[in-house]
């Protein structure tokens, strides 16, 4: 058996590239990533990278509202590694103009679960979160961790 060891790329379709562009230089540049741009099958794509993974924008074929709650995707998080981190990454995408909730405790999903959440252009729902304890137990434990 072999093990994934991360994810490496994530492709999203955006309905106005120049919009995303614009939006996620802002957020990808806060959050650490770089960026590049090539063209695959004639179709500009954005890439934003870090040292883990890409995400990758490319021009939408069909234009649909994003429903979350259709089949797909319902959001993406991204983890930093402190809850200092979440707050500072709030911090900076709102002064930056990007509406994101504020960064708070939810107990609801785990008893130390710090966030915030933002929506991209197109409607699709941003999440940071810190590496939480339990997070970093089952990296660190994994080969104890019962079956």
């Amino acid at each position: 058996m072999s093990d994934i060891i991360g994810i490496d790329h994530i492709y999203i379709t955006v309905s106005d590239m120049a919009r995303s562009e614009i939006f996620y230089d802002c957020a990808m540049k806060i959050m650490g990533f770089r960026k590049t741009t090539f063209t695959l099958d004639g179709e500009p794509h954005i890439q934003y990278f870090n040292r883990h993974f890409g995400y990758v924008l490319r021009p939408a074929r069909l234009t649909h509202v994003h429903d979350p709650y259709s089949p797909g995707l319902h959001h993406l998080c991204f983890r930093v590694d402190s809850v200092a981190d979440v707050v500072r990454v709030s911090d900076d995408l709102r002064a930056s103009g990007i509406n994101t909730t504020p960064p708070q405790l939810h107990p609801d999903y785990a008893p130390d679960y710090w966030a915030t959440y933002f929506h991209d252009p197109d409607g699709i729902r941003l999440e940071v979160t810190h590496y939480r304890q339990e997070r970093r137990e089952r990296h660190d434990q994994w080969d104890h961790i019962q079956r």
